[in-house]
């Protein structure tokens, strides 16, 4: 590598550094706010040790994993790869965790805050949102510069921490995943349904699991879900920079990722709004900040271009330019399409809200709107790809659409940053409710829970629209590490594997859906017997006993997380080992094109679903109580495992399948049967 390459390493190094310090900062600022009453405290302290148990658990087994993995990763491979593997896994489940960490802290605060104002609300909530979201690109850029600088820019050594990261994001996901929708299920079903109490009210045994789910599935889950986005895509355009262009379009990825970090502490400085905001001024406020993060992103990475300029060329270099500007418009366009689809203040929920009369037509309804929303973000991501390859020029090839995905995921500081506020203002209001703070309080936390329903579905979109491009780049880089020049769709070897590898994502799907099902049946029996057997919970003269749900939750969400997320790292290994790379190759084409799909539709059908219900509960269609609002209920029960387990947890899988695949490439052979 030459000394320009070094210093631009370098500075990608500091700009991260940089945010880790931005991080630290911001957490002191945010836990330094005013923590409420005693009862608030009383309350935040049970949610704190409910979220630290469940991840004190789920890294106790992922430690094992993570051992077992490291160990023989030395013994079969290089020590570089299995280095890079275990700091990918510990940093990906350390962003999780200081996330989580600060969000359990922060939604008391955001409760009391909102006391005085919505403005104040909704700058400590997204402050814990911005922490979350600075940790996992800042904690990704160092890890991975780091290791460029150690092994001298031998990027198949850096290829084992993007393993690493993935493999502890499906866990976080799946496990969080089904805790979350577990106990929300049990609480909504029993709690609203049954019984006809309030949502967070607290005389249902539920309510603090479901809180704690909050933050182990939507806060630590996400984060480790989008650090493994972000390092995927850094890894995979940089091994197509070396392998299919030159040495030197490396150092783009890293840059354009570090200047990202760089535009989203600039894009947060916005984020304020006036105490009347209504939903759609609320939105604007957060649009706003991400639309101008990704104007700077632009707007910096053509200096950046500018100082490349004697490295790649001037052609070359703009030509490389107008590829991350496509991938910022992709993702801002894919944010949209979600928000179109899953806001209240829009149609396509309004009209599952309208379709109540019944649970049956209110259901089929969000289904039509979910395989509605995924057309729109499909063909943007097909557009992306053809005018990323075109723009980038023949030379450059796959390169260009891992490139566009890096442009695509360089403002995720701020778009994680308005998703994970959301689980934030969501406790908060349950706190609210619980301490019996003023109906104004509520309301306006209910504002900022109902925003977070739209920012965390707009979230999804970002990181499923990401996952496709990143994965089709590491496909890329797996074929080109294995070799493969020709492809034969009739084949006896791709077209199996075509098959296999569309049918994976739906059998997942089942898997975790079944497993959130079971987990909420044993919830819903648990708070059945305690409205039975404990008398005066309903009198409120005696307090349910929230631990019992938390541990049920623990529990069968830990032993549920294990078979899903194996499948997703043994089948590629099954496939390619059993029947050689090009088979292997077909079941990644089919996976990503199927995975895709069908994590749109759920993730965006799960929130319209939510939404729905929230619309009704702002007083349309007889409001809290009415036939339509219990209908709506149902509705977003269904849709609980659909938005916050399935479908999230599909592009992970799909790009864990990718990384898996290009490590283990080198060591498949043509495989046993030699079907090629």
């Amino acid at each position: 590598m030459e000394l320009n390459d070094f210093s631009l390493i370098w500075a990608a190094l500091g700009i991260g550094v940089l945010g880790i310090i931005f991080v630290l900062l911001k957490m002191r600022q945010v836990l330094a706010f005013d923590a409420g009453n005693a009862t608030m405290r009383e309350i935040a302290s049970a949610i704190q040790a409910g979220a630290a148990g469940f991840l004190r658990d789920e890294y106790r087994i992922l430690a094992i994993f993570v051992a077992v993995v490291t160990v023989a990763m030395f013994l079969l491979m290089q020590w570089q790869s299995a280095a890079s593997f275990l700091l990918g896994a510990v940093t990906s489940a350390g962003a999780g965790y200081l996330g989580m960490y600060v969000a359990v802290r922060a939604n008391v605060r955001t409760a009391a805050a909102s006391s005085r104002s919505l403005n104040a609300g909704l700058r400590v909530a997204f402050g814990s949102g911005s922490i979350m979201g600075m940790s996992v690109v800042s904690f990704s850029i160092v890890g991975l510069t780091l290791l460029y600088i150690l092994f001298d820019g031998q990027i198949a050594y850096v290829t084992s921490f993007g393993f690493g990261a993935s493999s502890i994001a499906l866990f976080a996901r799946v496990g969080g995943g089904i805790f979350t929708k577990a106990a929300d299920v049990g609480a909504d079903l029993v709690g609203k349904v049954e019984q006809g109490i309030p949502e967070d009210d607290p005389r249902n045994p539920a309510v603090i699991a479901d809180n704690v789910g909050d933050n182990v599935g939507d806060v630590a889950g996400m984060g480790a879900d989008l650090f493994e986005s972000f390092s995927g895509s850094i890894i995979a355009a940089t091994t197509l920079g070396l392998v299919a262009v030159n040495p030197e379009t490396a150092v783009l990825p890293f840059i354009v990722a570090g200047l990202g970090i760089v535009a989203a502490f600039l894009g947060s400085l916005l984020v304020r709004t006036r105490e009347d905001a209504d939903q759609e001024a609320l939105l604007a406020t957060l649009s706003r900040a991400i639309y101008a993060s990704s104007g700077l992103v632009a707007l910096f990475a053509a200096g950046a271009i500018a100082a490349l300029n004697n490295i790649l060329g001037w052609d070359i270099a703009w030509r490389y330019w107008w590829v991350v500007v496509i991938g910022l418009v992709a993702g801002n366009l894919i944010g949209w399409f979600t928000e179109y689809y899953t806001s209240y203040t829009r149609r396509p929920t309004q009209g599952i809200a309208e379709a109540g009369s019944t649970t049956a037509t209110l259901i089929i309804e969000g289904l039509a709107v979910g395989m509605n929303s995924a057309v729109l973000p499909v063909v943007t991501v097909a557009v992306a790809i053809v005018a990323s390859l075109t723009v980038g020029g023949p030379e450059a090839g796959m390169f260009s659409v891992a490139l566009a995905g890096v442009g695509m995921l360089s403002t995720l500081g701020i778009t994680l940053a308005t998703d994970a506020y959301g689980p934030v203002a969501d406790n908060a209001g349950g706190i609210a409710e619980m301490s019996g703070l003023p109906g104004e309080v509520r309301d306006r936390t209910d504002a900022l829970d109902s925003l977070g329903n739209t920012t965390a579905a707009t979230g999804k979109g970002f990181a499923i629209g990401s996952a496709v491009l990143t994965a089709l780049a590491l496909m890329a880089a797996y074929v080109s590490e294995t070799g493969i020049t020709e492809w034969d769709l009739l084949s006896p070897v791709l077209l199996p594997g075509l098959l296999v590898g569309g049918m994976l994502p739906f059998f997942f799907a089942a898997r975790t859906m079944t497993a959130v099902g079971r987990s909420a049946q044993s919830i819903v029996e648990e708070v059945r017997r305690q409205f039975r057997e404990i008398p005066g919970i309903m009198e409120r003269e005696q307090k349910p006993d929230y631990k019992a749900c938390v541990a049920i939750s623990t529990r069968s969400s830990l032993r549920e997380m294990i078979l899903p997320s194996l499948i997703a790292i043994a089948a590629p290994l099954v496939v390619g080992f059993v029947m050689g790379p090009e088979a292997l190759a077909g079941l990644l084409m089919g996976a990503i094109v199927s995975g895709f799909l069908l994590a749109v539709m759920m993730a965006n059908a799960g929130g319209a679903w939510d939404n729905a219900k929230k619309w009704i509960e702002t007083g349309e269609y007889g409001g809290k109580g009415s036939d339509y609002h219990k209908a709506a209920v149902v509705g977003d029960t269904v849709g609980d495992p659909f938005k916050d387990t399935s479908g999230p947890s599909l592009n992970i899988l799909i790009k864990l399948m990718t990384i898996v695949s290009l490590v283990f490439a080198g060591a498949m052979g043509s495989g046993l049967l030699n079907l090629g």
